[in-house]
């Protein structure tokens, strides 16, 4: 059931009149079946799945609460162990199972393993580390064990973040299902407007857009040039307003019925250096990294030497999560020795831009833009679908840029003028609107603004959705794969 679609559109409408509907103790129950609906819409079977992990982890919150000594962290393990195997057999029993191969067929022997057909359950890596910050959180002694179990299982199961996020912590959630949320229209509108903005980042930007990603990269070794920095350009801003779209939208289902989620991307390409696009983008999966892995390994603790290791093994494993592809691998990788880069030349650049006038004045411009340059090409190895296709594209990115200049016709790359024209108008707006809002907030000004110039505003946002989103695509959001 995907956020972009009339079926989901029924379904919100349904269960958020329902909500306010009901008597107060009876709510939490709606909204678990209506999880359990809205999951059981993909793949019907693989709820059993989900209900394993929730029960693993339902009873290790309460034993690692009661516990004491090595036996709260023997419980803790039991529980990660358990996750950390769902997900290790259905997104890298195949992956590591072909590399084994590979490497066993060099001395002419077979693989005495079987490979696995099997789908990956969608939303796995997701609901997974957020099961996985609750009971590292218990552990910690920063939040009490769930009783309830329905509770806990709608915590990992609440539908608008459950397939791609944000990766909740239990201190922002589970308080809040048993909050009584009594109708607000300020919730309605905000959420409402969520929802907008978040749709027109998908299908007025994104699913267009991935008309020409698609053409281009679904066979690259048919271009060469032109084609191949459009495309990459085009995939920066496709997987952007996608997956801003979606958490846009999660956070506005969410707002409708009383709930705050926590927002997940701020205007990531407006960055001026690689670290602040990391505090940008994805911020629950950011910061999830940062708290579980980086921080335990000795985070900023350490010696240089083995800060720089723990940045490069917290970004390599970051790489991994997204996929059990090389090309996810190598894709953290690079962003690891970016960070690691501009860790380590922090200095010598500072006294730069100090000692010269010309990078003085504009050092924030050459920081947004050389971090989205090295950020559009990470992106290379992230969309390709091999290492092949991504080297090849790297090989050709400048090769003979005038006679492939003509191959930007839209004819060429799938698509029509009247789609390029939309698409860039529907770019600029974005940007614009991401730029103001860095300065301002929007939302506050448009508050502030009578009611006939922000109903004309709201009126024109709808519009441009129905007249020119690509609603015939129905192009699953990117991230759904993770």
């Amino acid at each position: 059931m995907l956020f972009n679609s009339l079926q989901f559109a029924i379904f919100f409408v349904c269960i958020s009149c329902i909500y306010y509907l009901l008597p107060y103790r009876y709510r939490w129950i709606l909204l678990l079946l209506g999880s359990c609906y809205f999951y059981m819409a993909f793949v019907p079977i693989y709820i059993l799945i989900l209900g394993f992990t929730i029960i693993i982890d339902y009873f290790a919150g309460l034993l690692i609460e009661k516990a004491s000594g090595k036996q709260r962290k023997w419980f803790l393990i039991s529980s990660l162990f358990a996750n950390i195997s769902v997900l290790c057999i259905f997104k890298y029993y195949n992956f590591l199972n072909d590399n084994l191969s590979s490497v066993l067929n060099q001395f002419n022997y077979d693989t005495p393993f079987p490979a696995l057909k099997i789908l990956l359950p969608i939303g796995l890596s997701f609901h997974t580390f957020q099961a996985m910050s609750y009971t590292i959180e218990i552990y910690r002694g920063k939040q009490p064990a769930e009783k309830k179990f329905g509770i806990y299982a709608l915590y990992v199961m609440f539908y608008p973040q459950l397939v791609a996020g944000p990766i909740e912590r239990p201190q922002n959630v589970l308080h809040q299902f048993y909050e009584k949320h009594t109708f607000k229209a300020e919730n309605i509108s905000e959420g409402l407007k969520l929802i907008a903005w978040g749709l027109f980042k998908k299908v007025v930007i994104a699913d267009r857009f991935a008309v020409v990603v698609d053409k281009v990269y679904n066979d690259p070794r048919h271009f060469e040039g032109w084609p191949l920095i459009f495309s990459t350009l085009l995939f920066s801003f496709q997987i952007y307003c996608d997956f801003s779209g979606y958490s846009d939208i999660a956070l506005g289902t969410a707002r409708v019925i009383g709930f705050r989620l926590m927002k997940n991307f701020n205007s990531p390409y407006f960055s001026t250096s690689i670290s602040e696009f990391w505090k940008r983008w994805h911020i629950s999966l950011s910061t999830w990294f940062r708290d579980y892995l980086y921080i335990p390994l000795g985070g900023n603790r350490v010696a240089s030497e083995r800060r720089y290791f723990n940045l490069f093994i917290t970004f390599l494993i970051s790489g991994l999560w997204h996929g059990a592809n090389w090309t996810y691998v190598i894709w953290g990788s690079l962003n690891g020795i970016y960070i690691i880069g501009e860790n380590s030349t922090k200095n010598f650049f500072n006294k730069l831009y100090l000692s010269t006038n010309f990078f003085s004045k504009n050092r924030k411009a050459i920081g947004l833009i050389s971090t989205f340059t090295l950020t559009c090409f990470a992106w290379i190895f992230f969309r390709a679908k091999t290492i092949q296709d991504a080297f090849y594209i790297v090989e050709h990115l400048f090769s003979n840029l005038q006679s492939s200049f003509s191959q930007l016709k839209p004819s060429n790359l799938g698509t029509t003028q009247y789609d390029y024209i939309i698409g860039f108008l529907a770019l600029i707006i974005l940007l614009c609107i991401e730029g103001l809002n860095s300065r301002i907030s929007v939302n506050m000004w448009l508050k502030r603004q009578n009611l006939m110039l922000r109903v004309s505003i709201y009126y024109v946002l709808v519009m441009f959705i129905l007249l020119f989103g690509s609603f015939d695509l129905q192009e699953q959001f990117i991230y759904f794969q993770f």
